[in-house]
């Protein structure tokens, strides 16, 4: 079995790789065609080249293709953690554990999960430290894809280039509506329904 999770991480690996390349091919060229179209650099010494060099910026990829294998406990619906890692599961959107249906897709998630080992290949840091992985289970399943056909998540087009939309069950973006605001940047969809929660919610307080 780890050998059959070893030949699937490798495969995985070669899949970044391969997309690390080419940004980096890509970059090259657009810095090249830069260097061209600039005017003739003008001669400064070092404190002014200091003042016009912008600050570094984190890295958000790793140094290399990471690999976590073990047992996972989930977090919520695109989320796990193994060995203590944080991970968000690459290419997906499920909603969040307040909102519909957020019970059901992290419920969803352990039961896929549940007494199996997953092996998670990242290629990439999330904002939040997270590492963005592509996870499989020991039968070969993709935890995104299975999430999606559920219809308790959403393909995220942006992040994943379209790779699980054909996995979307028919309407599931109108199940799954706070969701798919998020991915159109609509955010007070989201701000509308949490303070409608919150009133709902202090209305049921006692006094």
């Amino acid at each position: 079995m780890e050998g059959f999770l070893l030949l699937i991480g490798f495969g995985v690996i070669i899949f970044f790789s391969r997309g690390r390349r080419s940004r980096r091919r890509n970059n090259r060229v657009s810095q090249q065609r830069n260097r061209q179209q600039r005017s003739p650099t003008r001669r400064t010494d070092a404190k002014t080249a200091s003042a016009e060099t912008p600050p570094a910026t984190p890295d958000r990829q790793p140094p290399k293709e990471m690999v976590v294998l073990g047992r996972a406990y989930v977090t919520d619906g695109d989320g796990l953690r193994i060995k203590g890692q944080e991970i968000r599961l690459f290419g997906i959107d499920a909603p969040e554990f307040a909102h519909p249906f957020g019970k059901q897709a992290k419920w969803a998630l352990h039961g896929l999960c549940k007494g199996q080992e997953v092996f998670a290949v990242s290629a990439e840091i999330d904002d939040y430290g997270r590492l963005v992985a592509r996870c499989f289970l020991s039968n070969g399943s993709d935890l995104s894809a299975e999430m999606v056909k559920l219809g308790l998540a959403l393909d995220w087009p942006k992040f994943s280039g379209a790779m699980y939309s054909h996995l979307e069950p028919e309407n599931v973006r109108k199940k799954l509506w706070l969701a798919d605001a998020r991915q159109r940047g609509r955010m007070d969809v989201w701000e509308r329904f949490e303070a409608q929660q919150k009133a709902r919610n202090a209305s049921r307080s006692p006094q």
